[in-house]
């Protein structure tokens, strides 16, 4: 038995002698009754204010704390041995002083995680994480994961790693590994999705201490969602005119005709249905989550830019995809879009650039102007042509809540034909 130990257990019998006036007899049952247990308790009992109590819980250490008619327990990481009595009771004494600073509802459990995850002792193993948790989401490419999932994980392991100032729950952690990025940003929210889907794998797994479980909700500034513009067809025939590259042209006319996105272009096929040749994409958009669901390919169904005289253009499209027609180079994989908006923001020595006129016009009314216009524009005119809803899901490949979230706004409005009623004059 330590020094230390010996001491507190001759300290504990000395006291409590001199508070009952003990006989010797009384003191040797003492002494060989546990005399470890009671010095254990007495000190416990001294240093949490008579709050909290030590039992032996299977042959560990079990704390105790009761108020009000109900009772809170904590195991501690020690056996129920002399020999952890003063660990045992320096981790209480640290519980103690975090179980009487926490504001509001007080709670032991709480405060002992938190004294766990603040341990100099709890050492976390980065690489060793990051290899584990990368088999947990096989579906995010390479490149994703390294986007998506590496900045914000390595700021993470990085606060975990301070031996001060350490983040002492899921919370904290994440509101000081996320300040890099902009409040309410797109780039934030993916940052924050990838951490809480983390700590929710590490802490389920007893990789984290429980106190790194991320919140329900954490406190962000909401920033108003932009409102994409919908191409008219006279302004998509003006940019097509306004191209001097036959290949961006013929780009033009697919992502207007058939509603598409960027990135679908590079994955136009002609396929064999029912009626004959069909187009199709084969684009599988992730959907995000932790199942890796994906958008299915779709049949393509075209809705035809119309001219001044609001006849429709039939460009031949599905025929010229048939026999090969080139499409412009739109860069890697997944950067379709950038390619797009690079391309269309360029100045012209010679002529103006009709998009980046629209764009400064779309500004005039909030809206903002963005290679998804000419998707934004297939969405609009599927409504105007009062095609059902499930419909225009289908031919657009993504799902009707995720259709309402874009555009609302282009749903008939029931209350704009009451009113015209209204005003009808009667012949």
């Amino acid at each position: 038995m330590r020094l230390a130990q010996i001491f507190t257990i001759h300290w504990y019998k000395e006291s409590k002698l001199q508070e009952s006036n003990l006989r010797p007899s009384v003191m040797a049952k003492l002494i060989n009754t546990d005399d470890w247990v009671k010095a254990f308790r007495y000190q416990v009992s001294v240093k949490t204010d008579n709050k909290f109590k030590v039992l032996n819980s299977r042959g560990k250490i079990r704390l105790q704390y009761r108020a009000n008619g109900n009772a809170e327990s904590l195991m501690l990481p020690y056996e129920w041995k002399a020999d952890y009595m003063n660990d045992a009771i320096n981790r209480i004494s640290q519980i103690f002083t975090n179980f009487q600073n926490a504001k509001g509802n007080k709670s032991l459990t709480k405060a002992g995680n938190v004294v766990e995850a603040s341990s100099s002792k709890h050492k976390v193993e980065k690489n060793e994480l990051l290899e584990e948790f990368r088999k947990f989401v096989p579906n995010a490419s390479d490149q994703t994961w390294n986007k998506s999932y590496m900045p914000v994980l390595t700021k993470a392991f990085q606060l975990l790693d301070r031996s001060k100032g350490k983040p002492q729950d899921g919370e904290v952690l994440m509101i000081k590994a996320l300040e890099q990025w902009k409040q309410g940003s797109v780039a934030r929210k993916i940052q924050r999705r990838s951490l809480k889907k983390f700590l929710e794998w590490a802490v389920l797994r007893g990789k984290l201490p429980i106190a790194y479980s991320p919140p329900a909700t954490l406190p962000e500034v909401s920033k108003p969602k932009t409102i994409g513009y919908a191409f008219s067809d006279s302004e998509i025939l003006a940019i097509i005119e306004n191209e001097p590259d036959e290949k961006w042209r013929f780009a033009y006319q697919l992502l207007g005709v058939y509603g598409l996105r960027p990135e679908e272009l590079k994955y136009l096929r002609i396929i064999d249905g029912v009626n004959g040749k069909e187009l199709h994409c084969t684009y599988r958009k992730s959907k995000g989550g932790l199942k890796g669901d994906r958008t299915l390919p779709r049949k393509l169904h075209a809705l035809n830019i119309k001219d001044i005289d609001g006849n429709g253009i039939d460009w031949k499209l599905q025929e010229r995809i048939e026999i090969g027609e080139e499409l412009p180079s739109l860069g890697k994989e997944g950067k379709g879009g950038e390619a797009l908006r690079t391309h269309m923001k360029r100045k012209y020595k010679t002529r103006k650039n009709i998009y980046l006129e629209i764009k400064e016009e779309a500004k005039k009314i909030d809206q903002e102007c963005v290679p998804y216009s000419f998707r934004h524009r297939y969405a609009k005119e599927s409504h105007a042509n009062n095609i059902p809803i499930g419909n225009i899901c289908e031919a657009m490949g993504h799902t009707p809540e995720v259709h309402w979230q874009n555009y609302a706004r282009f749903k008939p409005d029931a209350t704009t034909d009451l009113y015209s009623k209204a005003n009808k004059v009667v012949a």
